[in-house]
């Protein structure tokens, strides 16, 4: 039998993706057998059963592609550093410093696991002729680290070859150079410099004392006065004050002290002010004459200028890189200089050793530089800085990662745990043994003489009040009265608020 199907039937047969059920025949040719039908409804039935196991295979390799990429996901994260001190050090087969600890905090931030492992040819990366690079971001364009976590530089270079995170800390070129080849900068109060801050607010505690002790003493002692109800005291606050100060500058303000216990006084503030003023005078003059034979090194065209101090910087490093590809006049005179004077290192610690031995500035990344300064007092830093760029991570080309870890980044440095994480890894160990007869004075240098006139002003104090105690008990016996309201009644007498106006108006009755 033949079977009078058209392509509009053909059209109809076909099963909508949309609904399951089983679809029915619109139009069946007239006087058509059972059994036709039958094979038709058939037919629709296997084109539907077939559509509907195409679309569970679909949603299945969907469903099995996310669980995939979930679990690539939520691998742990293969991290490649390098030994450099403070970022990595290695303590008891394990790892820590700068960089472990912000790897730490970041693992914290984004609830992820990583594993860390030493890059295996010890460099930074770099790339050779052929193209192909070496280091850290070697390994992290082979696919053999997810991430590079160091000191590492942000350049263009690096930039092109792999991800590059926000800069979680920011350095440059410095220069280091021993302290004692270097003068200090001058500034509008060197004359100062002679004494420490600390010395010179013992200086002023002590005038102040001295000043106080001589009006104080001055009334309690009969000797200097005798009677506080007729006449004067000569030693006002005002005066005392005047005095300690002609003293202090080798002057004699009158009038001078008659009673022992002013004298004493006197007698140990004036040793004190001789020995001070030898002190600052011997000081000032040994700094001056240490400065005039040091050099004035504060900026790298000061360096470039001079031929007595010998200079370098790493060789192939990023900062002889800076040098050599700069147009800047200064800095290329400073590379020439290298390369005719073949004054290269080899590494930050070749350098920072060199520069310890003397008339050796090292140039190289300030950061590294701060380190070696917190370490060693003997190294000071210049102050210029030049070329600022920043440190950051490498992630492999199009890695999701990089915009996670810079979020993370920016949100470490807002809260200032970066800056935690800096004072706690560059904190000096500095502890200076030289005593240099160029530095300033500090108190411990000056106490002995602090001790005498603490000594010298106690011992006045007590002669006075033993002068007025005896003059009251001689009173007491004449009066018949207890030595104990002698003696008060002469301290009210020689400290009442009226006193100074009674000492005032005896005069006036006097000219009268």
């Amino acid at each position: 039998m033949r079977w009078d199907l058209n392509a509009e039937s053909l059209l109809k047969l076909t099963p909508s993706l949309h609904d399951l059920n089983f679809l029915t025949l619109q139009s069946i040719t007239k006087n058509r057998s059972y059994w036709c039908v039958t094979m038709r409804k058939a037919l629709v039935l296997l084109c539907g059963s077939v559509l509907m196991l195409a679309q569970f295979c679909i949603a299945g390799t969907a469903e099995n592609e996310d669980s995939g990429r979930t679990k690539r996901d939520a691998r742990t994260l293969r991290v490649t550093t390098i030994l450099q001190e403070p970022y990595t050090m290695e303590k008891n087969s394990a790892l820590e410093g700068y960089c472990i600890d912000l790897m730490k905090e970041l693992s914290k931030k984004l609830d992820f696991k990583y594993t860390i492992h030493l890059v295996k040819d010890g460099f930074y990366g770099r790339q050779d002729e052929q193209g192909n690079w070496n280091g850290m971001i070697g390994e992290v364009v082979r696919s053999e680290a997810d991430l590079a976590m160091a000191s590492l530089t942000i350049t263009a270079m690096r930039e092109k070859a792999v991800e590059l995170t926000k800069p979680f800390m920011q350095t440059g070129i410095g220069i280091i150079l021993r302290k004692d080849i270097v003068s200090s900068e001058s500034h509008f109060f060197e004359f100062l410099n002679p004494f420490s801050k600390e010395t010179w607010i013992g200086i002023l505690i002590a005038y102040l004392m001295t000043s106080v002790c001589l009006f104080i003493v001055a009334r309690l002692s009969p000797c200097e006065w005798s009677e506080p109800q007729t006449e004067g005291n000569r030693f006002t606050l005002l005066h005392s004050f005047w005095y300690a100060a002609g003293a202090l500058t080798l002057q004699g303000p009158g009038p001078q002290p008659k009673a022992l216990s002013v004298r004493v006084i006197s007698v140990i503030w004036w040793l004190f002010t001789v020995v001070l003023l030898a002190s600052y005078i011997a000081s000032f003059s040994s700094m001056r004459n240490s400065d005039s034979t040091k050099l004035s090194i504060e900026t790298f065209e000061d360096l470039a200028k001079q031929d007595v101090i010998e200079y370098g910087t790493i060789r192939d490093s990023s900062t002889f890189s800076f040098f050599k590809n700069s147009n800047h006049p200064t800095y290329r005179m400073i590379y020439e200089h290298m390369q005719r004077r073949h004054s290269l290192v080899s590494s930050v610690e070749e350098g920072i050793r060199k520069a310890q031995g003397g008339s050796f500035a090292f140039i190289g990344e300030s950061m590294s530089l701060d380190l070696a300064v917190a370490r060693y007092c003997s190294l000071t830093r210049v102050p210029e800085v030049i070329g600022m760029r920043g440190y950051a991570v490498a992630t492999a080309l199009g890695s999701p990662l990089v915009k996670n870890l810079s979020v993370a980044i920016l949100q470490l440095t807002e809260s200032g745990e970066l800056e935690y994480l800096r004072e706690k890894w560059w904190a000096t160990t500095c502890v200076s043994k030289e005593g240099g007869s160029s530095g300033p004075l500090n108190p411990h240098c000056l106490g002995g003489i602090f001790f005498i006139l603490a000594g010298g002003l106690a011992l006045g104090v007590l002669l006075a009040l033993v002068e007025l105690a005896v003059q009251s008990k001689t009173s007491a016996e004449e009066q018949k009265k207890s030595c104990c309201s002698v003696f008060s009644e002469e301290l009210s007498c020689r400290f009442r608020n009226s006193s100074s106006k009674k000492d005032q108006d005896v005069p006036e009755k006097s000219k009268a």
